[in-house]
């Protein structure tokens, strides 16, 4: 059988092959796909010109998470034995065409498309996108894991930091109606499809006996997690350090994402009723803002965790993220200074909670699936994405009709996230090293050249 473009084995890398061409081709798919950040900037316009409440507006995206976990889950094998040009295509080919049905349903009117097109369709784009590219970039960079992904999947975070003020410029000159609407969803598919398209040509794997000049594997270090052994992802989902780290994302993507999917609305009703309200440009600046420190946390956290290790650099995430919110539930809208920084600080520890899983997995489990063993742990992502809108859009939509207004809104929810990230910080804490009867057997050559170098 002939072998064509989207084949691993026409990505080997030549001998001289740079791997510092890795990170930009995850980054063309990551920064792309990160638009599902900036969904908040279309709920407004959807909600006025359909009639939505705030929860029917964050269904696409609520479904676009959940479409996300579910094909990274069921993908993730195939993505390994694929090889990451042929994953890179599908998702440009799902995200694209997402939007394009959405734009379809836009301009008709049918909302059901847009759920459809950018929920499901481009939610697959989503999934498979993600975790295109984390084996092969931690197989390029055992030397540093955390760093390589970090870079990489600031992208995811960092995609609204683009989309965001590009799509608000978008609806300011086609306009909020549904056509200005349909309008931004096409170009959104068609651009994106040839940014997309930079990743799948570039992107290469490194040959079987690659290693970095002069690094030699780490010995197992049981204090820092860290393993030599290999896990099979069949495996791994029988240990109870995959359900410790389950919960933990789960939980942490829960409290972030509840401010993110809403980040818009939720700053401009906090302080609504305050002397210097926010209008809707500031608003998506804060957006924008939130972006930002959610892509740099993913890098700059995820590299301080190769220093310190994952366990402590989770500690943090959860620990200091449930102080911040109960600082924003206590401090109300008495101060924007205090809101805004809080909000930046959690997003950026969000934001590194998914950079730094993927090291955190490759230290328990070993490199053998780590990419299949990311994908079925996603499935926490599409959980969260569910619960996390669900319980800040549901709690301010009762608040509403309640009569409230303003932080009354939003403290309960605040308090909510509070109770998950304790949850999720006690896990962190019963994370354990793998037993070695869920270890791969060594091969025999393996075992035979170890004896001869003793």
């Amino acid at each position: 059988m002939a072998v064509t473009f989207l084949d691993r084995a026409h990505t080997v890398a030549p001998a001289n092959w740079s791997r510092w061409l890795i990170p930009p081709a995850a980054l063309s798919v990551h920064l792309a796909i990160g638009q599902a950040y900036a969904w908040s900037v279309f709920k407004p316009p959807l909600e006025k010109s359909l009639g939505l409440t705030g929860t029917l507006s964050a269904l696409p995206f609520q479904l676009a998470i959940v479409m996300l976990g579910l094909s990274a889950a069921f993908g993730g094998t195939l993505v390994e034995r694929k090889g990451p040009r042929w994953a890179m295509f599908v998702s440009m080919t799902c995200f694209s065409s997402g939007f394009l049905v959405s734009a379809l349903g836009a301009a008709t009117s049918r909302y059901w498309l847009v759920v459809l097109g950018y929920g499901v369709i481009g939610g697959v784009g989503l999934g498979i996108g993600y975790i295109s590219p984390v084996s092969t970039l931690i197989k390029w960079f055992p030397d540093r894991p955390g760093m390589a992904t970090g870079i990489a999947i600031m992208g995811f975070g960092g995609g609204a930091l683009i989309a965001s003020p590009w799509s608000s410029q978008l609806l300011a000159t086609f306009g909020t109606g549904t056509g200005g609407i349909a309008t931004a969803f096409l170009i959104h598919g068609v651009v994106y499809a040839v940014f997309m398209s930079l990743g799948v040509f570039l992107i290469r794997v490194p040959a079987a006996d690659w290693k970095p000049r002069g690094w030699e594997p780490p010995a197992a270090n049981g204090n820092m997690l860290i393993t030599t052994a290999s896990v099979s992802a069949a495996n791994a989902l029988k240990t109870p350090q995959f359900w410790c780290l389950w919960v933990v994302l789960c939980f942490n993507v829960t409290a972030g994402i509840g401010i993110l999917e809403k980040a818009s609305p939720m700053i401009t009703d906090f302080f609504k009723q305050t002397p210097v309200p926010v209008g809707a440009a500031a608003a998506a600046g804060f957006v924008a803002l939130l972006s930002l420190t959610n892509m740099l946390g993913r890098f700059v956290w995820s590299s301080t965790s190769d220093v310190i290790g994952r366990k402590n650099i989770y500690r943090c995430y959860l620990g200091i993220g449930a102080v911040l919110y109960l600082v924003i539930a206590l401090t109300g809208n008495s101060s924007k200074v205090v809101f805004i920084l809080c909000a930046m600080v959690i997003l950026s520890f969000y934001g590194a909670g998914f950079a730094t899983i993927p090291a955190y997995l490759k230290d328990l489990f070993g490199s053998f699936q780590v990419g299949a063993i990311h994908g079925r742990l996603l499935t926490a992502w599409s959980v969260a994405g569910v619960l996390g809108p669900l319980i800040v859009n549901a709690i301010a939509d009762s608040q509403k009709r309640a009569g409230k207004q303003g932080p009354d809104l939003y403290t309960t929810s605040f308090y909510i996230m509070i109770g998950l990230l304790v949850a999720g910080f006690i896990a962190n804490e019963l994370v354990r090293p793998v037993k070695e009867r869920y270890h791969e057997p060594v091969p025999r050559q393996d075992v035979a050249a170890a004896e001869e170098a003793e």
